[in-house]
């Protein structure tokens, strides 16, 4: 496992995070564990979660549920100085005025809730998961900068903002002398290129943000676990999956297929490898149900692909701009 700086802080994180979104909703509390000790013997160090997750995972699920999970874990086995905790803030969690958004109200309670279902006293990565533009941004910034200085959070982050906004908040935090976003957290892959890549990416890129990606496999398509002419997708976001599912999707799990086994390796660790050799990207965000799915992923961890094969792979999933691809 190798070792990234996040952003221009000094804290390094493995080059592989794990996701926890899972916990809780599709995998129970016993295998999250084994996911989550397996990770660690693997020398990850970066685990990222969510006050709201399982809220949609039906009757017996609810906000905070995953956190709970991780805090009785890292309890157990006393290794919360092993890990770099990232958790988010912003979706509706008790209801009422105020039950979610990125105000100082909803923040302040948010962030203790969090603390006491995780059981520690600081997050190493707290982010806002997506905009709230009924706040001002001076608001929340302000916020999260006691937090900071508080030291219950040791640095900050954002998730799914548009380029726009990640460009006022630099700019209020530079004008205000707040402590600044240090990450960003899109949703991007082979498969979903151009919401990041037009904007984002050159941004995160000119102001040395950290870029932790969440559903680099594009929601299981890129596991190459469904196949052209094999049976329907089938799992708990196949409705989402179905849009790759065409013959752009299976030609470029064609290709994946080809160069993966050319290094020994599968089609979900090519994906994985596509991100981790592009330098603007620190840590994909992985999830893992068991722990055979978690090694198929962790066998990225020093993978690399060279000029000749990113191109292929990007040609495949070229998004046009007056007829022609950017940023490749």
């Amino acid at each position: 496992m190798n070792y990234r700086k996040l952003g221009r802080s000094g804290v390094k994180v493995s080059e592989i995070c794990l996701g926890t979104m899972q916990f809780g909703w599709t995998t129970d509390e016993e295998n999250s564990r084994q996911v989550m000790d397996g990770f660690l013997e693997a020398g990850g160090n970066f685990i990222d979660t969510a006050d709201i997750y399982t809220t949609w995972a039906g009757a017996l699920s609810y906000g905070g549920k995953t956190e709970e999970i991780i805090g009785r874990w890292m309890k157990d086995c006393k290794n919360r100085d092993k890990i770099v905790l990232a958790t988010k803030v912003r979706g509706e969690m008790w209801k009422g005025p105020g039950g979610e958004g990125l105000s100082r109200h909803h923040i302040m309670r948010a962030f203790e809730d969090s603390l006491r279902r995780l059981q520690t006293d600081y997050v190493d990565l707290y982010q806002a998961h997506w905009v709230d533009l009924d706040t001002p941004i001076e608001e929340t910034l302000r916020t999260f900068d006691d937090l900071v200085r508080s030291g219950k959070v040791r640095y900050l982050g954002a998730s799914n903002f548009p380029a726009w906004r990640l460009m006022e908040a630099q700019a209020t935090s530079d004008r205000l002398g707040l402590h600044r976003f240090e990450s960003y957290q899109p949703q991007y892959s082979l498969m979903e290129r151009q919401l990041f890549e037009y904007e984002a990416m050159p941004f995160c890129k000119h102001y040395r943000f950290g870029v932790i990606p969440y559903s680099p496999l594009a929601r299981g398509f890129l596991t190459g676990k469904y196949r052209r002419n094999g049976p329907k997708v089938q799992s708990a976001r196949a409705g989402e999956m179905s849009a790759y599912a065409n013959d752009k999707g299976w030609a470029l799990i064609d290709a994946m297929e080809e160069i993966g086994k050319s290094h020994g390796k599968t089609i979900a660790q090519t994906a994985l490898a596509w991100m981790l050799t592009n330098p603007v990207i620190t840590s994909p965000i992985i999830g893992a149900n068991n722990v055979e799915q978690l090694k198929d992923s962790l066998g990225a961890a020093g993978y690399r692909l060279n000029a000749e094969e990113i191109k292929r792979l990007n040609d495949l999933t070229a998004w046009p701009r007056n007829g022609r691809p950017i940023w490749d």
